[in-house]
């Protein structure tokens, strides 16, 4: 039997600047990544400004999955869904778990994701299952369900309507690294994918090489979604590179483009 918690979260309140764009780069945001070029481009733009203010976080009551009338849920809202798998006597990592995790997308229109899975971070539980937290962001009106793919169960189903507060976050990749005051530095992209440590502070003459050094440990927040939810990873500067200090969470899980973005600008080694 599985567990359901579902609760909305909200993003980052940092305040930014924001960088010109020339137009080729305006046509460019637009466009579908085909591409590695064309990836790095219109993912990657190392800015990011707040156009409202994030969702109060709400609890959402535990329903059965399996009901005729899915709960609702608006567009550019956040769902953290858990739930305890039976992975066999030896549960595998959690980035292969997942795979045994159908993600099924039914759009009002198109053919179009209708939800994403932003990170993934969970640990075995006494019994040998698999606890498994996994943070949602809903994209498009329609159905969306999670699967086991093992046994057909419904883990987690909504019905996704259109927004009625705001309009949804652009999907542009944004990253800000903590510093000492608790506070956060925006990364600016605005030049091009570069390794994170030749990148410049937003407005700051700076560059994170300046402001990080070698052995230290800051966390940093990547966004790259629908609802503008961070996901977060400490990360430690090893020379010229970084390393994840922890494996966990499993960042955009159905982004991999993204997050192949992201490792390549961070010098992380692919899985």
């Amino acid at each position: 039997m599985s567990k359901q918690k579902q609760n909305h979260r909200r993003g980052p309140g940092a305040e930014t600047g924001r960088p010109g764009l020339t137009r080729a780069m305006k046509i460019k945001l637009g466009l579908a990544v085909c591409v590695a070029l064309a990836a790095s481009v219109s993912l990657w733009r190392g800015f990011h400004t707040p156009t409202r203010s994030p969702p109060a976080i709400q609890i959402a009551s535990a329903q059965n999955s399996g009901s005729n009338s899915p709960p609702v849920t608006e567009v550019a809202q956040s769902l953290m869904v858990t739930v305890e798998l039976d992975l066999g006597p030896k549960p595998p990592p959690m980035h292969e778990a997942l795979r045994e995790i159908e993600r099924i997308s039914q759009a009002d229109t198109g053919t179009s994701r209708t939800f994403a899975v932003l990170d993934a971070d969970g640990s075995v539980t006494a019994d040998g299952k698999l606890h498994i937290q996994m943070h949602l962001s809903m994209e498009k009106p329609g159905l969306g369900s999670l699967v086991f793919r093992r046994t057909g169960e419904v883990l987690w189903k909504s019905r996704i309507v259109a927004s009625t507060n705001a309009p949804p976050h652009p999907k542009q990749l944004t990253i800000y690294m903590a510093n000492v005051a608790g506070r956060s530095w925006l990364l600016d992209g605005s030049k091009g994918l570069k390794p994170v440590l030749d990148l410049p502070i937003n407005n700051t003459p700076g560059t994170v090489r300046d402001l990080w050094p070698d052995g230290a440990e800051h966390e940093f927040t990547f966004i790259y979604s629908v609802c503008g939810c961070p996901v977060k990873a400490k990360v430690r500067r090893t020379g010229e590179s970084t390393a994840r200090t922890t494996e966990l969470p499993v960042m955009f899980p159905d982004d991999p483009e993204a997050l192949r973005i992201i490792r390549q600008m961070m010098g992380w080694p692919a899985p």
